[in-house]
């Protein structure tokens, strides 16, 4: 994929209607602080265009980015944030539950957590309710460039078991840094336009 133009075209809030879009979308979940704005920023190829922030709990909308004119990348809020007040937290998860059973166009959903760590109740929960809704997850490792390379295939392997993952989901080590999964990323995204045509 390349990327020629982006803009973000919709910001929906907890009472927001969804937008109707005519474009298939592709969603990243993650908890806050998993490195989701860097990996948007780096997938649309802007510096800072999803805003990055080293207070967690940021992404409190659904932002629709417009990329290409050909597909839609949905960031939705992060989960997770312990110091969110439990009505915030709740707000949120409605507001994921509510697009991931309403967008009719939602064709693929990215799951990210961070490779360092086996993923929490909150990634499982994900992983079960994106699998649920009958989305085949793929699950992107962040941070990747923090491990040595010798370390990356066995923090994959936890990460699958902690999930219950089969042998089918794609599970992909990722860097901001390096770039290092990038690609793939846009072989998806691609495969999702091409199969609306």
């Amino acid at each position: 994929m390349k990327i020629k133009s982006v803009n973000l075209e919709t910001v929906c809030g907890v009472t927001s209607k969804l937008p109707e879009n005519t474009l298939p979308e592709v969603a990243f979940a993650g908890k806050s602080n998993v490195g989701k704005s860097s990996c948007i920023n780096s997938i649309m190829q802007r510096k800072a265009y999803a805003r990055t922030s080293a207070q967690p709990g940021k992404t409190q909308t659904l932002n629709f980015y417009n990329i290409n004119n050909e597909i839609y990348l949905v960031d939705l809020p992060g989960y997770g944030y312990a110091r969110a007040s439990k009505s915030e937290t709740e707000k949120w998860g409605v507001m994921i539950e509510r697009y991931l059973t309403e967008s009719d166009m939602l064709r693929l959903v990215f799951l990210l957590v961070d490779i360092r760590h086996a993923p929490g109740e909150h990634d499982k929960q994900m992983f079960e309710w994106i699998d649920y809704m009958g989305y085949q997850p793929i699950v992107i490792c962040t941070k990747a460039d923090k491990l040595k390379r010798s370390q990356v295939e066995s923090h994959l392997a936890t990460i699958r078991r902690e999930l219950g993952a089969d042998e089918d989901t794609i599970i992909l080590p990722f860097s901001s840094v390096t770039k290092e999964g990038l690609e793939d990323i846009w072989d998806f995204m691609d495969q999702v336009i091409e199969n609306e045509e």
